[in-house]
């Protein structure tokens, strides 16, 4: 093959992976991806009715992911974005009566439902906290744990987010997240236009915020999500 064939050869590739770019950058938040939890006509019910359900992932893994957050008794565990309150009992149990559950959710319909499951099922150690996109409005060191649990691609302003996260961890305290893996040519397209960024982008985002990487965790039920661990110094 001559020179001039295998310049142009070069040059055409080149060419290609300029077009091309980087593969797949992480891209912005799904546009109103949180308009339906500041409705003020929400229906928790209904909510219920699709986050407390086998088909749900981070349902049928529920024992298995409250397992790895390592919880002891006096712990103070922030569940952010909680919505509907999945794992707010099992977290009250662990922590016990000298521990303490905040359940951090930016919808106002949301959060006065939880405050009526706190009353009726007496878990006298969950708090509620109305946050906002951009605080948990946590107190600084006010929490041992962080649980962000299929939230984090909500978060619309998550820079600041994480940073309020970092501020409301004691050191040495922990964050752990679970959320979808965005991984093109393999996830189906509800989930490529609703999660702005995959497991690696999140983890750099997170790492970038000042917090360590300690692990991921492998969920035996898990197909589409993941469970990362990491620990403010």
């Amino acid at each position: 093959m001559g020179l001039a064939i295998l310049l142009t050869m070069a040059v055409a590739d080149d060419a290609r992976s300029q077009v091309a770019g980087p593969p797949d950058p992480p891209s912005a938040t799904a546009e109103g991806i949180n308009r339906d939890f500041l409705d003020p006509t929400l229906d928790p019910d209904a909510w219920v009715a699709k986050f407390e359900i086998e088909s749900r992932e981070v349902f049928t893994a529920r024992k298995a992911i409250i397992a790895a957050l390592r919880l002891e008794p006096g712990d103070r565990i922030a569940d952010i974005g909680s919505g509907t309150g999945l794992y707010l009992q099992p977290f009250s149990e662990r922590v016990g009566p000298d521990g303490r559950v905040y359940a951090v959710d930016i919808s106002p319909r949301l959060v006065e439902f939880i405050e009526r499951r706190v009353r009726e099922e007496r878990l006298g150690n969950v708090a509620t906290v109305l946050s906002t996109a951009d605080s948990t409005r946590l107190a600084p060191g006010s929490v041992t744990h962080a649980f962000v649990c299929d939230a984090y691609h909500h978060f619309v302003e998550y820079p600041a987010m994480l940073a309020s996260i970092h501020e409301a961890l004691r050191p040495g305290g922990q964050l752990v997240v679970v959320d979808f893996d965005r991984v093109p040519g393999k996830s189906r397209e509800w989930l490529l236009t609703h999660v702005r960024a995959g497991k690696d982008a999140v983890r750099g985002e997170i790492e970038d915020a000042g917090f360590e990487f300690v692990e991921e965790v492998e969920v035996e039920q898990f197909n589409e999500n993941y469970l990362l661990r990491f620990r403010r110094p």
